[in-house]
Protein backbone atom coordinates (compact mmCIF):
# COMPACT_ATOMS: atom_id res chain seq x y z
CA UNK A 1 0.00 0.00 0.00
CA UNK A 2 2.98 2.24 0.72
CA UNK A 3 5.06 1.41 -2.17
CA UNK A 4 5.05 4.84 -3.30
CA UNK A 5 7.04 6.40 -0.11
CA UNK A 6 9.95 4.38 -1.69
CA UNK A 7 10.83 7.98 -3.56
CA UNK A 8 12.42 10.22 -1.39
CA UNK A 9 11.09 13.62 -3.38
CA UNK A 10 7.32 11.90 -2.67
CA UNK A 11 7.86 11.07 1.06
CA UNK A 12 9.17 14.62 1.42
CA UNK A 13 5.33 15.74 0.06
CA UNK A 14 3.65 13.61 2.01
CA UNK A 15 4.77 14.43 4.86
CA UNK A 16 5.00 17.78 4.31
CA UNK A 17 0.98 17.92 2.92
CA UNK A 18 -0.26 15.67 5.69
CA UNK A 19 0.52 18.60 8.01
CA UNK A 20 -0.22 21.24 5.57
CA UNK A 21 -3.87 19.33 4.68
CA UNK A 22 -5.30 19.21 8.59
CA UNK A 23 -4.87 23.24 8.69
CA UNK A 24 -6.99 23.88 5.75
CA UNK A 25 -9.40 21.64 6.99
CA UNK A 26 -9.42 23.40 10.14
CA UNK A 27 -10.21 27.00 7.92
CA UNK A 28 -12.30 25.61 5.89
CA UNK A 29 -14.55 24.03 8.60
CA UNK A 30 -14.55 27.02 10.44
CA UNK A 31 -15.10 29.22 7.75
CA UNK A 32 -18.41 27.45 6.89
CA UNK A 33 -19.16 27.63 10.89
CA UNK A 34 -18.71 31.12 11.27
CA UNK A 35 -20.47 32.15 8.10
CA UNK A 36 -23.62 30.38 8.91
CA UNK A 37 -23.16 31.27 12.83
CA UNK A 38 -22.68 35.17 11.65
CA UNK A 39 -25.47 35.36 8.92
CA UNK A 40 -28.04 32.58 9.60
CA UNK A 41 -28.20 32.80 5.37
CA UNK A 42 -27.73 28.92 3.94
CA UNK A 43 -27.44 31.46 0.61
CA UNK A 44 -24.01 33.21 2.02
CA UNK A 45 -23.14 29.94 2.97
CA UNK A 46 -22.98 28.31 -0.09
CA UNK A 47 -21.98 31.62 -1.69
CA UNK A 48 -18.60 31.17 0.38
CA UNK A 49 -17.86 27.85 -0.78
CA UNK A 50 -18.65 29.03 -4.52
CA UNK A 51 -16.30 31.95 -4.08
CA UNK A 52 -13.56 29.23 -2.86
CA UNK A 53 -13.70 27.22 -5.35
CA UNK A 54 -15.53 28.45 -8.43
CA UNK A 55 -12.32 30.08 -9.75
CA UNK A 56 -11.42 26.26 -11.21
CA UNK A 57 -14.14 26.34 -13.35
CA UNK A 58 -12.16 29.06 -15.29
CA UNK A 59 -8.65 29.33 -14.67
CA UNK A 60 -8.21 25.70 -14.56
CA UNK A 61 -7.99 25.47 -18.64
CA UNK A 62 -5.39 28.56 -18.17
CA UNK A 63 -3.28 26.48 -15.30
CA UNK A 64 -3.01 22.90 -17.49
CA UNK A 65 -1.44 25.30 -20.41
CA UNK A 66 0.92 27.63 -17.72
CA UNK A 67 1.86 24.84 -15.40
CA UNK A 68 2.99 22.30 -18.31
CA UNK A 69 5.16 24.64 -19.72
CA UNK A 70 6.90 25.98 -16.83
CA UNK A 71 9.28 24.97 -13.76
CA UNK A 72 6.18 22.67 -11.60
CA UNK A 73 8.23 22.36 -8.50
CA UNK A 74 9.65 26.68 -8.78
CA UNK A 75 5.51 27.30 -8.88
CA UNK A 76 4.62 24.95 -6.41
CA UNK A 77 6.29 26.94 -4.05
CA UNK A 78 5.46 30.27 -5.15
CA UNK A 79 2.17 29.26 -4.91
CA UNK A 80 2.37 27.64 -1.28
CA UNK A 81 3.63 31.06 -0.46
CA UNK A 82 0.67 32.97 -1.81
CA UNK A 83 -1.49 30.46 -0.08
CA UNK A 84 0.35 30.79 3.26
CA UNK A 85 -0.25 34.72 2.66
CA UNK A 86 -3.69 34.63 2.14
CA UNK A 87 -4.55 32.12 5.06
CA UNK A 88 -2.43 34.94 7.27
CA UNK A 89 -4.47 37.42 5.78
CA UNK A 90 -7.65 35.87 6.73
CA UNK A 91 -5.99 34.87 10.42
CA UNK A 92 -5.57 38.51 11.52
CA UNK A 93 -8.72 39.77 10.26
CA UNK A 94 -10.59 37.08 12.70
CA UNK A 95 -8.01 37.46 15.36
CA UNK A 96 -8.79 41.31 15.05
CA UNK A 97 -12.46 40.41 15.56
CA UNK A 98 -13.49 41.85 12.36
CA UNK A 99 -16.35 39.71 11.51
CA UNK A 100 -16.54 41.84 8.29
CA UNK A 101 -18.61 39.35 5.84
CA UNK A 102 -17.72 41.03 2.27
CA UNK A 103 -13.32 40.59 3.71
CA UNK A 104 -13.78 36.76 4.27
CA UNK A 105 -15.89 36.34 0.82
CA UNK A 106 -12.89 38.58 -0.66
CA UNK A 107 -10.36 36.26 1.11
CA UNK A 108 -12.22 33.11 0.19
CA UNK A 109 -12.19 34.26 -3.60
CA UNK A 110 -8.24 34.54 -3.77
CA UNK A 111 -8.04 31.79 -1.67
CA UNK A 112 -9.65 29.57 -4.72
CA UNK A 113 -7.63 31.55 -7.22
CA UNK A 114 -4.64 30.30 -6.20
CA UNK A 115 -5.96 26.68 -5.77
CA UNK A 116 -6.83 26.72 -8.99
CA UNK A 117 -2.94 26.57 -10.17
CA UNK A 118 -2.21 25.17 -7.07
CA UNK A 119 -4.52 21.49 -8.02
CA UNK A 120 -3.36 21.37 -11.14
CA UNK A 121 0.20 22.17 -10.49
CA UNK A 122 0.06 19.60 -7.15
CA UNK A 123 -1.13 16.86 -9.67
CA UNK A 124 1.24 17.53 -12.30
CA UNK A 125 3.98 17.38 -10.14
CA UNK A 126 3.36 13.26 -9.24
CA UNK A 127 4.77 12.09 -12.15
CA UNK A 128 7.76 14.16 -11.13
CA UNK A 129 8.38 13.34 -7.43
CA UNK A 130 7.41 9.00 -7.88
CA UNK A 131 10.99 7.46 -9.09
CA UNK A 132 8.96 4.03 -10.87
CA UNK A 133 6.13 5.14 -12.72
CA UNK A 134 4.48 1.94 -12.27
CA UNK A 135 3.84 3.57 -8.40
CA UNK A 136 1.75 6.45 -10.00
CA UNK A 137 -1.23 5.43 -8.96
CA UNK A 138 -0.52 4.13 -5.83
CA UNK A 139 0.86 7.81 -5.08
CA UNK A 140 -2.48 9.54 -6.55
CA UNK A 141 -4.38 7.46 -4.15
CA UNK A 142 -2.06 7.77 -1.12
CA UNK A 143 -2.28 11.33 -1.39
CA UNK A 144 -5.74 10.69 -1.38
CA UNK A 145 -5.80 9.00 1.36
CA UNK A 146 -3.35 11.85 3.42
CA UNK A 147 -6.22 14.58 2.24
CA UNK A 148 -9.25 12.07 3.59
CA UNK A 149 -6.97 11.51 7.17
CA UNK A 150 -6.95 15.20 7.48
CA UNK A 151 -11.00 15.77 6.27
CA UNK A 152 -11.65 13.29 9.92
CA UNK A 153 -8.91 15.03 11.87
CA UNK A 154 -9.25 18.74 10.59
CA UNK A 155 -12.60 19.22 11.32
CA UNK A 156 -12.47 17.03 14.37
CA UNK A 157 -9.98 19.17 15.65
CA UNK A 158 -11.87 22.17 14.70
CA UNK A 159 -15.07 20.91 16.37
CA UNK A 160 -12.96 20.90 19.79
CA UNK A 161 -10.90 24.32 18.74
CA UNK A 162 -14.31 26.16 18.07
CA UNK A 163 -15.75 25.09 21.01
CA UNK A 164 -12.99 25.93 23.53
CA UNK A 165 -11.25 28.68 22.06
CA UNK A 166 -12.53 30.17 19.52
CA UNK A 167 -12.25 30.33 15.50
CA UNK A 168 -9.23 32.43 15.21
CA UNK A 169 -6.76 29.50 16.55
CA UNK A 170 -7.81 27.47 14.03
CA UNK A 171 -7.15 30.33 11.45
CA UNK A 172 -3.68 30.64 12.91
CA UNK A 173 -3.06 26.94 12.98
CA UNK A 174 -4.23 26.97 9.19
CA UNK A 175 -1.69 29.72 8.64
CA UNK A 176 1.35 27.95 10.82
CA UNK A 177 0.86 24.28 8.75
CA UNK A 178 2.38 25.90 5.63
CA UNK A 179 5.80 26.12 7.10
CA UNK A 180 6.06 22.05 6.75
CA UNK A 181 5.39 21.63 3.42
CA UNK A 182 7.48 24.62 2.02
CA UNK A 183 10.29 22.95 3.94
CA UNK A 184 9.63 19.95 2.38
CA UNK A 185 9.31 21.34 -0.94
CA UNK A 186 12.72 23.00 -0.57
CA UNK A 187 14.25 19.97 0.43
CA UNK A 188 13.31 17.62 -2.96
CA UNK A 189 15.90 17.08 -5.10
CA UNK A 190 14.42 17.09 -8.50
CA UNK A 191 15.55 16.79 -12.27
CA UNK A 192 17.25 19.55 -14.14
CA UNK A 193 13.31 21.09 -15.63
CA UNK A 194 13.71 21.11 -19.65
CA UNK A 195 11.85 24.35 -20.84
CA UNK A 196 9.12 23.84 -23.49
CA UNK A 197 10.19 25.68 -26.86
CA UNK A 198 6.79 25.92 -27.86
CA UNK A 199 5.25 29.52 -27.44
CA UNK A 200 2.37 29.74 -24.81
CA UNK A 201 -0.95 30.27 -27.10
CA UNK A 202 -3.58 28.67 -23.62
CA UNK A 203 -6.54 29.12 -26.71
CA UNK A 204 -4.99 26.82 -29.00
CA UNK A 205 -3.26 24.44 -25.25
CA UNK A 206 -6.98 24.40 -24.75
CA UNK A 207 -8.88 22.97 -28.01
CA UNK A 208 -6.05 20.36 -28.24
CA UNK A 209 -6.59 19.71 -24.77
CA UNK A 210 -10.08 19.31 -25.34
CA UNK A 211 -9.78 17.55 -28.96
CA UNK A 212 -7.28 14.98 -26.69
CA UNK A 213 -10.32 14.37 -24.24
CA UNK A 214 -12.54 14.30 -26.72
CA UNK A 215 -10.81 11.07 -29.22
CA UNK A 216 -10.29 9.23 -25.36
CA UNK A 217 -13.75 8.08 -25.33
CA UNK A 218 -13.67 6.47 -21.84
CA UNK A 219 -12.03 9.50 -20.53
CA UNK A 220 -14.43 12.18 -21.93
CA UNK A 221 -17.48 9.66 -20.02
CA UNK A 222 -15.85 10.22 -16.73
CA UNK A 223 -15.67 13.54 -16.82
CA UNK A 224 -18.94 14.20 -18.18
CA UNK A 225 -20.15 11.41 -15.27
CA UNK A 226 -17.53 13.36 -12.63
CA UNK A 227 -18.97 17.08 -13.87
CA UNK A 228 -22.45 15.76 -13.47
CA UNK A 229 -22.16 14.75 -9.58
CA UNK A 230 -19.90 17.81 -8.54
CA UNK A 231 -22.68 20.07 -9.93
CA UNK A 232 -25.65 17.96 -9.07
CA UNK A 233 -24.79 15.63 -6.40
CA UNK A 234 -21.55 16.30 -4.17
CA UNK A 235 -22.74 19.55 -3.11
CA UNK A 236 -25.12 18.25 -0.85
CA UNK A 237 -22.14 18.48 1.48
CA UNK A 238 -22.60 22.52 1.32
CA UNK A 239 -25.79 22.00 3.39
CA UNK A 240 -24.05 20.06 6.41
CA UNK A 241 -24.26 22.68 8.74
CA UNK A 242 -27.78 22.95 8.17
CA UNK A 243 -28.41 19.43 9.32
CA UNK A 244 -26.04 19.72 12.02
CA UNK A 245 -27.63 22.93 13.89
CA UNK A 246 -31.52 22.91 13.04
CA UNK A 247 -32.02 19.44 12.35
CA UNK A 248 -30.27 17.52 14.60
CA UNK A 249 -30.33 20.64 16.99
CA UNK A 250 -26.26 20.51 17.36
CA UNK A 251 -23.24 22.84 17.62
CA UNK A 252 -20.07 23.07 15.96
CA UNK A 253 -18.90 19.91 17.42
CA UNK A 254 -21.86 18.68 15.67
CA UNK A 255 -20.92 19.62 12.42
CA UNK A 256 -17.60 18.11 12.62
CA UNK A 257 -18.96 14.82 13.11
CA UNK A 258 -20.76 15.43 9.81
CA UNK A 259 -17.42 16.06 8.57
CA UNK A 260 -15.63 13.20 10.18
CA UNK A 261 -18.21 10.75 9.25
CA UNK A 262 -17.35 11.55 5.49
CA UNK A 263 -14.05 11.75 5.83
CA UNK A 264 -13.71 8.00 7.37
CA UNK A 265 -15.47 7.13 4.27
CA UNK A 266 -13.20 8.56 2.23
CA UNK A 267 -10.19 6.87 3.57
CA UNK A 268 -11.40 3.65 3.20
CA UNK A 269 -11.78 4.02 0.04
CA UNK A 270 -8.80 5.53 -0.56
CA UNK A 271 -7.05 3.08 1.09
CA UNK A 272 -8.82 0.26 -1.03
CA UNK A 273 -7.64 2.41 -4.03
CA UNK A 274 -4.16 2.49 -3.11
CA UNK A 275 -4.10 -1.47 -3.12
CA UNK A 276 -5.39 -1.67 -6.28
CA UNK A 277 -2.38 -4.03 -8.64
CA UNK A 278 -4.22 -2.98 -11.84
CA UNK A 279 -6.58 0.36 -13.59
CA UNK A 280 -8.62 -2.79 -15.46
CA UNK A 281 -11.68 -2.56 -12.96
CA UNK A 282 -11.26 1.20 -12.80
CA UNK A 283 -14.86 2.06 -14.33
CA UNK A 284 -16.72 -0.83 -12.61
CA UNK A 285 -15.40 0.86 -9.33
CA UNK A 286 -16.34 4.36 -11.02
CA UNK A 287 -19.91 2.95 -11.11
CA UNK A 288 -20.30 0.90 -7.61
CA UNK A 289 -19.13 4.30 -6.22
CA UNK A 290 -21.56 6.00 -7.96
CA UNK A 291 -24.38 3.93 -6.71
CA UNK A 292 -23.57 4.25 -3.41
CA UNK A 293 -23.30 7.87 -2.95
CA UNK A 294 -26.69 8.02 -4.52
CA UNK A 295 -28.02 5.60 -2.19
CA UNK A 296 -26.43 6.39 0.88
CA UNK A 297 -27.38 11.15 0.14
CA UNK A 298 -30.91 9.25 0.04
CA UNK A 299 -31.80 7.62 2.54
CA UNK A 300 -29.17 10.92 4.45
CA UNK A 301 -32.22 13.13 3.31
CA UNK A 302 -34.50 11.08 5.42
CA UNK A 303 -33.03 10.08 8.41
CA UNK A 304 -34.41 11.10 11.76
CA UNK A 305 -31.42 9.66 13.78
CA UNK A 306 -28.38 11.48 14.33
CA UNK A 307 -26.28 7.97 14.09
CA UNK A 308 -28.09 6.65 11.06
CA UNK A 309 -26.77 10.24 9.63
CA UNK A 310 -23.43 10.24 10.60
CA UNK A 311 -23.53 6.39 8.99
CA UNK A 312 -24.58 7.44 5.66
CA UNK A 313 -22.23 10.34 5.78
CA UNK A 314 -19.12 7.44 5.76
CA UNK A 315 -21.33 5.47 3.20
CA UNK A 316 -21.20 8.76 0.95
CA UNK A 317 -17.49 9.22 2.02
CA UNK A 318 -16.60 6.17 0.43
CA UNK A 319 -18.74 6.49 -2.67
CA UNK A 320 -17.78 9.92 -3.58
CA UNK A 321 -13.94 9.22 -3.17
CA UNK A 322 -14.50 6.01 -5.09
CA UNK A 323 -15.62 8.14 -7.67
CA UNK A 324 -13.29 11.21 -7.61
CA UNK A 325 -10.11 9.04 -7.04
CA UNK A 326 -10.83 6.56 -10.17
CA UNK A 327 -11.23 9.13 -12.81
CA UNK A 328 -7.81 10.68 -11.45
CA UNK A 329 -5.98 7.57 -11.29
CA UNK A 330 -7.06 6.51 -14.87
CA UNK A 331 -6.23 10.25 -16.21
CA UNK A 332 -2.62 9.74 -14.63
CA UNK A 333 -2.29 6.33 -15.62
CA UNK A 334 -3.78 7.01 -19.38
CA UNK A 335 -2.87 10.36 -20.29
CA UNK A 336 0.09 11.27 -23.20
CA UNK A 337 3.13 12.99 -21.04
CA UNK A 338 2.96 16.21 -23.09
CA UNK A 339 -1.12 16.04 -22.81
CA UNK A 340 -1.37 15.09 -18.97
CA UNK A 341 -1.70 18.79 -17.55
CA UNK A 342 -3.88 20.09 -20.00
CA UNK A 343 -6.30 16.35 -19.30
CA UNK A 344 -5.66 17.18 -15.45
CA UNK A 345 -6.81 20.83 -15.96
CA UNK A 346 -10.19 19.30 -17.36
CA UNK A 347 -10.90 17.26 -14.36
CA UNK A 348 -10.39 19.94 -12.13
CA UNK A 349 -12.81 22.01 -13.66
CA UNK A 350 -15.31 18.72 -13.97
CA UNK A 351 -14.07 18.38 -10.26
CA UNK A 352 -13.63 21.32 -8.40
CA UNK A 353 -15.02 23.63 -10.88
CA UNK A 354 -18.31 22.62 -10.73
CA UNK A 355 -19.03 22.05 -7.23
CA UNK A 356 -19.45 25.83 -5.94
CA UNK A 357 -21.76 26.34 -8.83
CA UNK A 358 -23.68 23.04 -6.89
CA UNK A 359 -23.26 24.57 -4.21
CA UNK A 360 -24.45 27.76 -4.94
CA UNK A 361 -27.81 26.09 -6.66
CA UNK A 362 -28.01 23.42 -3.83
CA UNK A 363 -28.24 26.91 -1.44
CA UNK A 364 -30.70 28.60 -3.71
CA UNK A 365 -33.26 25.46 -4.34
CA UNK A 366 -33.06 24.72 -0.28
CA UNK A 367 -34.45 27.94 0.24
CA UNK A 368 -38.02 26.46 -2.02
CA UNK A 369 -37.76 23.19 -1.45
CA UNK A 370 -36.54 22.66 1.95
CA UNK A 371 -32.97 20.79 2.73
CA UNK A 372 -34.23 17.57 3.01
CA UNK A 373 -35.81 17.49 -0.23
CA UNK A 374 -33.24 19.04 -2.01
CA UNK A 375 -30.38 16.43 -0.77
CA UNK A 376 -33.03 13.72 -1.34
CA UNK A 377 -32.94 14.80 -5.56
CA UNK A 378 -29.42 15.47 -5.29
CA UNK A 379 -29.04 11.18 -4.56
CA UNK A 380 -31.82 10.21 -7.47
CA UNK A 381 -29.75 12.78 -10.02
CA UNK A 382 -27.04 10.89 -8.97
CA UNK A 383 -28.17 6.96 -9.70
CA UNK A 384 -29.61 8.79 -13.09
CA UNK A 385 -26.18 9.42 -13.80
CA UNK A 386 -24.97 5.93 -13.93
CA UNK A 387 -28.40 4.70 -15.87
CA UNK A 388 -27.33 7.37 -18.25
CA UNK A 389 -24.16 6.08 -18.46
CA UNK A 390 -25.11 2.60 -19.01
CA UNK A 391 -27.14 3.54 -21.65
CA UNK A 392 -24.59 5.19 -23.77
CA UNK A 393 -21.85 2.31 -23.01
CA UNK A 394 -24.53 -0.25 -24.24
CA UNK A 395 -25.15 1.71 -27.25
CA UNK A 396 -21.26 2.28 -28.03
CA UNK A 397 -20.54 -1.37 -27.47
CA UNK A 398 -23.60 -1.93 -30.36
CA UNK A 399 -22.51 0.15 -32.50
CA UNK A 400 -18.76 -2.00 -32.11
CA UNK A 401 -20.71 -4.91 -32.40
CA UNK A 402 -22.28 -4.11 -36.09
CA UNK A 403 -20.41 -5.29 -39.78
CA UNK A 404 -19.50 -1.60 -41.47
CA UNK A 405 -20.32 -2.01 -45.55
CA UNK A 406 -18.70 0.71 -47.22
CA UNK A 407 -21.83 2.41 -49.50
CA UNK A 408 -21.52 0.62 -52.86
CA UNK A 409 -19.68 -2.48 -52.15
CA UNK A 410 -20.28 -5.79 -53.70
CA UNK A 411 -20.68 -7.90 -50.57
CA UNK A 412 -21.12 -11.99 -51.28
CA UNK A 413 -21.91 -14.97 -49.68
CA UNK A 414 -19.20 -17.82 -50.42
CA UNK A 415 -21.08 -20.85 -51.89
CA UNK A 416 -20.27 -24.06 -49.84
CA UNK A 417 -19.01 -26.53 -51.85
CA UNK A 418 -20.13 -29.80 -52.96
Amino acid sequence: MFKALRSRNFKLFFYGQSISVIGTWLQKTAVSWMVYSITGSVFLLGLATFLSMIPSLFLAPIAGSIIGRYNRHKSMMILQSLAMLQAGALALLIYLKIYNINFILLLSLIQGIINAFDMTCRQTMMIDIVDDKADLPNAVALNSTLTNFARIAGPALAGIILHQYGEDVCFIGNFLSYIPVLISLSLMRIKPYEPVTQKLNMLRDFHEGFDYVKKEHDMGKMLLMLACSSLFVISFNTLMPVFAKDIFSGNAQTFSWFESAAGIGCIVSAIFLANLKSTEKITTILLGATVLMGISIIVLAFSKSLLLALFCMMLSGIGMMGQTSSVNIYIQSTSLSHMRSRSISFYMMAYQGMIPVGSLLAGYVSHFWGTRTTVAVQGVICLVSVAVYLYYQRQENQAKEIPFYKEGANCSVPHKSH
